[in-house]
């Protein structure tokens, strides 16, 4: 009788654990410039939240005359693009921190025949060649073919920085922030780097 009561406390013990375990929280949501939840499908800005990029929202360019569209941080001959953020859960309303996401800008003209979608331009993990956001990624689809289209948020001091360190599949091209490199001429590229551009998410 002894052991089998010692075994029910037991089984009990596991299972509690179990279901504790089980109930881990969800990442923390991420909230717009004015307070409220991110979501999927609705139209956002990506701004600065800090100098010395202050007031220059995110946008394209075509960069020495050639496709695809660079990803970059105001050219005012674009002027701001509102973008769309599609978690890899396509049923999840709310976009949340450290969650692999699709980035595609939602209101683009036909000056370069490739998506709107974001992705790592012929990023190669063993070079030291800098790595740049462009367009031409696919929207959803996660997986090894589209291991470069997946990008997420995470907080960042007082605000957000984007990161790209996806999880949608077994292997992984390792993991960095987004930050912002500036040429000679005064193009401000979003790549990889090793400070990441603080940023926020302003309704459009």
């Amino acid at each position: 009788m002894k052991i089998t009561l010692l075994a029910l406390v037991l089984v009990i013990a596991f299972s509690t654990n179990s279901l504790l375990g089980a109930a881990s929280p969800a990442p923390e949501q991420v909230v717009d410039t004015t307070g409220k939840k991110v979501r999927s499908g609705v139209n956002y800005y990506i701004v600065p939240a800090s100098n010395p990029y202050a007031g220059i929202a995110v946008t394209v360019s075509k960069i020495n005359q050639t496709c695809p569209l660079n990803v970059v941080a105001g050219d005012y001959s674009n002027g701001p693009l509102p973008l769309h953020f599609l978690p890899v859960n396509e049923k999840k309303d709310v976009i949340r921190v450290n969650t692999d996401l699709n980035i595609h800008f939602t209101e683009m003209g036909d000056e370069c025949p490739e998506s709107p979608v974001w992705m790592l331009k012929d990023y190669d993990p063993s070079s030291d060649a800098e790595t740049f956001v462009t367009l031409g990624g696919e929207l959803g689809n996660p997986g090894k073919e589209t291991l470069m289209d997946w990008f997420k948020i995470e907080k960042h001091e007082d605000a957000y920085k984007l990161f790209y360190c996806p999880n949608v599949y077994y292997e992984s091209y390792g993991c960095s922030d987004i930050g912002i490199s500036e040429d000679a001429f005064g193009n401000k590229r979003l790549a990889l780097t090793n400070v990441p551009y603080k940023v926020g998410f302003q309704p459009a």
